[in-house]
């Protein structure tokens, strides 16, 4: 049964590995009043909660605990990062296909309960399940969101500063389109401090080439699996991913980042969960912003959203 009275409350649906290291970078941040862990696995659930709760008292008040869906009720925030792994060999499309069927038992079980709130959802493959979500849930689009290329951003933005030798906070880029293979790097909507790229280059004398610009979307775009060939997983950037995301919708911040939604026409895409900027506050996505892409950024972004419909496609039925 919900226990909330007061602030704000959160559910993490899936206890693994990302839904885990997500709830301790949240307890670290004190984000919300009540945090409650769902699994299958019950016993891991509550694991995780009792090894998280006995640091609270050196981080502030929070009631942290291990339920069941019943505790959906009330969520200000619901969280979606159960699923299964893609196995070596194995396509997207059978991950696809895995993960979608189950994210249709987690959607059920979840809106049995639902009674308010927005939903992120952070199980891969993101983009196939944020649309999918949004179906069969029935609720407005905007009230559902994936978590996209918000890393993936981070991770380009990371390279730039790197290249560029500038603190990363005065990067501003974005990855748009699919979390995955076809996402690509918006250049023209990304500066130093208010410059282009380029000037930035040539205002400090740094070399920046096409041949840069083609490796560090290349780093970008296979650096999940870098980390996940290094360590076997990614789940500390993600969870990082996932709190700044639920900050900004929890205090209702008005952030732009590149979460996925259901578009409606922007960028002349529509009825495909798409990444692309988007401010992000109480109401989940207040407004899709439609940047002035250069015109072989538009068509890439179209072709990527295609990709994925094409994927949409083959599990749409199940």
């Amino acid at each position: 049964m919900s226990k909330k009275k007061f602030g704000s409350k959160v559910a993490i649906i899936g206890a693994g590995s990302v839904g885990a290291a997500a709830a301790f970078s949240m307890a670290i941040q004190q984000l919300c009043t009540e945090l409650v862990l769902i699994d299958v696995n019950q016993d891991k659930a509550t694991g995780e909660a009792l090894d998280i709760s006995h640091g609270l008292p050196f981080l502030g008040q929070m009631d942290l605990y291990a339920g069941d869906y019943s505790d959906v009720k009330d969520c200000d925030l619901i969280i979606m990062t159960a699923g299964i792994p893609r196995k070596p060999g194995e396509s997207r499309l059978d991950l696809a296909k895995k993960n979608v069927m189950l994210g249709k038992k987690i959607t059920e079980s979840m809106m049995a309960n639902y009674t308010t709130g927005n939903i992120l959802v952070v199980s891969n493959p993101v983009d196939i399940l944020t649309y999918m979500v949004t179906m069969w849930s029935g609720l407005p689009h905007n009230r559902v969101l994936g978590s996209g290329t918000v890393l993936d951003s981070a991770r380009f933005r990371s390279l730039l500063s790197q290249k560029l030798d500038v603190d990363v906070r005065n990067v501003h880029g974005y990855i748009i389109g699919e979390h995955g293979d076809s996402q690509l790097p918006a250049w023209s909507a990304t500066n130093i401090a208010g410059l282009s790229v380029d000037d930035y280059a040539k205002t400090t004398g740094i070399s920046f080439t096409q041949a840069d610009r083609i490796e560090i979307a290349e780093k970008t775009r296979n650096s999940g699996a870098e980390v996940i060939k290094l360590k076997g997983a990614t789940f500390n950037g993600i969870a990082v991913s996932i709190t700044t995301i639920a900050k900004s919708l929890l205090k209702g911040e008005n952030t732009i980042r590149t979460v996925g939604s259901v578009l409606n026409g922007q960028y002349g895409i529509t009825d495909v969960a798409t990444n692309v900027p988007t401010i992000i506050g109480a109401n989940g996505v207040e407004r899709v912003l439609e940047f002035e892409l250069d015109p072989q950024e538009l068509r890439f972004l179209q072709n990527s959203a295609e990709q994925v419909k094409a994927i949409l496609s083959e599990v749409k039925d199940l």
